[in-house]
Order: structure tokens, then sequence, then C-alpha cells
């Protein structure tokens, strides 16, 4: 699993939704989304994760488990991560888990809002 305070989608805003060809849905301007669980400081995402070792520090790589999105994430974007509830964190990272029953306990109810972006110069612990 994943600890995070939220996480972010692009996506063409609602408003300007509709049928366009693949060119004209390039040009469109696609807005930055803030979203979590309802109600929840953090969001567990299930994922898979290993160390491995860059320059002699060992640096932790991850990938997310996707699903099909819900609303109001599903207005922008066709899928979206796993959601796990704290009630499902310990059979998830137990080797002995079923992966699928977890699966159908993710959270579903979503908040999503525009984010802002961070200010330039960006603070030093983003700075790479």
């Amino acid at each position: 699993m994943i600890p995070v305070s939220w996480y972010y989608e692009w996506g063409i805003p609602p408003s300007v939704i509709g049928y366009r060809n693949a060119n004209e849905q390039r040009n469109i301007k696609k807005e930055k989304y803030a979203i979590h669980p309802e109600g929840a400081e953090i969001t567990y995402l299930a994922g898979l994760y290993r160390f491995e070792e860059h320059r002699g520090v060992q640096i932790p790589m991850f990938a997310v488990i996707t699903t099909e999105s819900v609303e109001p994430v599903s207005s922008i974007h066709d899928r979206m991560p796993l959601i796990l509830g704290k009630d499902s964190l310990q059979e998830w990272v137990r080797p002995d888990g079923d992966p699928g029953r977890i699966a159908k306990k993710a959270l579903t109810n979503m908040v999503m809002e525009k984010a802002k972006d961070y200010p330039e110069p960006k603070p030093e612990f983003m700075q790479i």
C-alpha cells in the first residue's frame, strides 16, 4: 500500500466535455484535480513496491493498481487508483491476503477539487 494525502489526475473540465476528434481533444487545456476519499486524512493506494539501489542509496519504487473510476472521477478519467480503507490494510500486506476480496471493499466515495499548484520557486523538498 502507498499512503498519500491525495492523488492528482489531469482531465478535461466537465464543462468542456463533448465529442471532439483526436486533434481537437489534444488542444484542450486539461486541468489538474486533487482526489481523495471523503473524510479521509490519509489515502491508501493499493500498490506494489520494492527498493532499488541507485548510486548507493536505497530508493523505493512502486506501481499503483488501478480500477474503473467512479463519480465524480469518471467525469474526467476512465480509471483511478484502487483505494484501500483502513480496515483492509492488514490484509493487503499479508502474503496470504485475497486481493480480489480486498478490491471489492475499495473506497468509492471520492472528493474531487481543482488542484492548486505550488508557488514558484518550489519548496526546497520538491527540488531535484
